[in-house]
């Protein structure tokens, strides 16, 4: 009897045959798997830590400035038809040349190209709190749009590459998105501090201290990726780059220039510079349709099902968002006389709600159809402008009208953001990934673009209604935006369940 005890004792337990594991299984699986390029779990936070903060800094860049502005002016002797410069100097920067970024990432790395852009944007974050004039502000603020430019496509090439679809790149996805509100909050939070205590100068060397502990923990963390985008033998676009960017650079110029321009869109410069723009759009068209080897904006990126919409649909969320945040602190600022700590306070319930949704949507998004998701998103994008539409001058309205209007903000950027990065970025192979990141946020920053240049005519075009309406006119326009982006989304897009399964490489294996 002792015996058979101690043959029992030594019969080793049943073991799983991974060869016997079904396909959806294994996907299920290392779906939910720390990825195999990080040796430890700290490393992975690290990279996650260093990631994700490129998206903050993006908005950080973006919204403290806003706030700074009537300081600066001051400060700086720029006259008040002039303060678009500094601030839209950034921006356009950053919307022109992400995609050819983009594409540096996907020939050289995007570790070396996030690394290289943090450390740019540090650099120039530090000069431009030194700044003494209009000139000197403006030229740090476009050099430093360089940075973004760089490690937004790369961070997204990162995560896109080295995640699988799955619950464990949902939840980072929704992390990443969440730092968009949270971005915006701190840049409010830091401008904010720096105007009203201190000087506007500790707002851009806050910002490159918060950069540089960003960039140090990518340098540590993130795996390099430059022998395997070598391998791929990627090629860069340099005829598609120059048409698209003066292109790109012309119209926006144009558009945001006009409703200060002498004679508006009667004036010479306005014209031509559209005129121009226009055509070397379509020349860009030419040339990466039928000119290019390897087009910054490959055809095949539009024969994925349901991209072609998509694009359309973003270009218009997007350019709603960007209304949004300019005009609502614009509003609350101006007309709800609030200080630069009061429109911290009410900017806080976008940033908390980003957060909530952050950790929610990375347990959900592989549950529910994306569809349904998106749809909840555009409504409340609606709801949020009509708010302030709608709003009655003079009272207290936050709690009735300010705070519901940032929790369905939150909703509807985060949202939105979430499922379609995880759409875009799954749908395209490891070479394309910096394609994937610089669509997505030239996407963005296009739409913040365009749509600011047509909300300042608007509002320029009806002044004489008084500031309260003029600015009411903004949120109209977006209103209407969110509503054709609704319409676009629910009739023309189908979004599945973000879930575990096979990347886009293994399935053209497959095929």
């Amino acid at each position: 009897m002792k015996d058979e005890s101690r043959l029992r004792d030594q019969v080793p337990p049943p073991t799983f045959d991974v060869e016997e594991e079904s396909e959806e299984a294994r996907w299920e699986r290392q779906g939910r798997e720390k990825p195999e390029k990080f040796q430890t779990t700290a490393q992975e936070v690290g990279f996650i830590f260093a990631v994700i903060m490129a998206q903050l800094m993006s908005e950080f860049y973006v919204s403290g400035f806003i706030v700074l502005i009537p300081t600066l002016a001051t400060e700086l002797d720029i006259p008040p038809e002039s303060t678009t410069w500094p601030a839209g100097a950034f921006s356009l920067v950053v919307s022109t040349f992400l995609l050819p970024l983009g594409r540096i990432a996907d020939m050289y790395g995007a570790y070396p190209v996030y690394v290289g852009g943090i450390a740019w944007t540090v650099i120039w974050s530090i000069v431009a709190g030194f700044s003494t004039n209009e000139i000197m502000l403006d030229v740090c603020r476009a050099f430093q749009g360089f940075g973004p430019a760089a490690f937004l496509p790369a961070s997204m090439a990162l995560l896109g590459s080295i995640y699988r679809p799955g619950p464990r790149k949902n939840l980072v996805f929704s992390i990443y998105g969440a730092m968009a509100p949270l971005g915006f909050f701190a840049g409010i939070f830091f401008a904010g501090i720096s105007a009203q205590f201190a000087n506007w100068r500790w707002y851009f060397w806050i910002g490159a201290i918060i950069s540089a502990f960003s960039g140090l923990a990518g340098l540590l963390t993130i795996p390099s990726d430059i022998a395997e985008r070598r391998a791929m033998n990627v090629k860069m676009d340099w005829l598609g780059t120059f048409t698209i960017s003066v292109g790109i650079v012309l119209v926006v110029f144009a558009l945001t220039g006009s409703s200060g321009a002498p004679h508006e869109w009667a004036t010479d410069y306005i014209i031509a510079t559209m005129v121009i723009g226009v055509v070397f759009l379509g020349l860009s068209v030419y040339v990466e349709g039928w000119v290019a080897e390897a087009p910054l904006l490959p055809p095949e990126l539009f024969k994925i099902k349901y991209m072609k919409p998509l694009v359309l649909a973003l270009l218009l969320t997007y350019g709603g968002c960007g209304i949004y945040l300019l005009y609502a602190t614009n509003y609350m600022s101006e007309i709800m006389s609030g200080t630069p700590m009061q429109l911290v306070a009410w900017w806080s319930p976008a940033a908390v709600g980003g957060c909530i949704i952050a950790t929610v949507g990375g347990f959900v998004l592989h549950l529910l159809p994306g569809t349904i998701l998106i749809g909840i998103a555009s409504i409340a994008w609606i709801i949020a402008p009509l708010l302030f539409a709608l709003v009655p001058v003079g009272g207290q309205n936050f709690w009735p009208w300010v705070f519901p209007a940032m929790v369905c903000c939150t909703i509807g950027i985060d949202i939105t953001f979430n499922v379609t990065n995880i759409f875009i970025t799954t749908s395209l192979p490891t070479r394309q990934q910096g394609l994937a990141g610089a669509l997505i946020n030239s996407l963005l920053q296009l739409g913040i673009a365009v749509a600011l240049g047509i909300a300042d005519i608007t509002v320029s075009q009806t002044a004489d209604q008084g500031v309260a309406q003029k600015y009411k006119n903004a949120f109209w326009l977006e209103v209407g935006l969110a509503g054709a982006a609704l319409v676009v989304f629910l009739g023309f897009v189908k979004v599945d369940k973000a879930k575990s399964q096979a990347t886009a490489d293994e399935k053209m294996q497959q095929t």
